[in-house]
């Protein structure tokens, strides 16, 4: 189901469903599954486990379409990194570990309309939200002996 979201994705950016596209919808898949987040890097070294040419060019310009088309959710670090999760939906809400980087999506009550009203009053259009809270997750701050704040 998600690969076959993806290559509808590919092929509405124009992108052709080559050999490497399908590699790569195969494990965003597998990603997906698991509910892992990942690296480009990350991503790059096991793709090219299965094909040792594969190109870095064609996995970046993959993933931005992806990214743009609300299929993966990009969190972005202070010092400008990034790690990626396949999206189930275009409103996501993440706590996120500056130390340790795990992140885990939670539920907050806070209304999509408030964004939107936001959104109205500055002449913006809504396509999609996502909103990251950072700190530190409790093994992190167990193995510094702080205490949960």
């Amino acid at each position: 189901m998600i690969a076959q979201t993806i290559y509808t994705a590919f092929d509405r950016a124009g992108q052709r469903i080559t050999r490497p596209r399908r590699l790569i919808a195969d494990r965003l898949a597998e990603l997906a599954a698991s509910g892992a987040d990942f690296s480009l890097d990350d991503l790059w070294h096991d793709l090219r486990e299965q094909d040792p040419h594969f190109g870095r060019a064609t996995l970046y310009r993959s993933i931005e379409v992806l990214v743009n088309q609300g299929l993966l959710d990009r969190i972005t670090y202070a010092d400008g990194s990034h790690r990626y999760h396949v999206c189930h939906d275009n409103t996501h809400y993440h706590l996120t570990c500056v130390q340790c980087r795990r992140f885990v999506e939670v539920d907050l009550d806070v209304s999509v309309e408030q964004f939107a009203s936001v959104c109205h009053q500055t002449n913006f259009s809504l396509e999609g939200l996502t909103l990251t809270l950072f700190g530190r997750c409790a093994r992190c701050r167990n193995e510094q002996g702080d205490a949960p704040r």
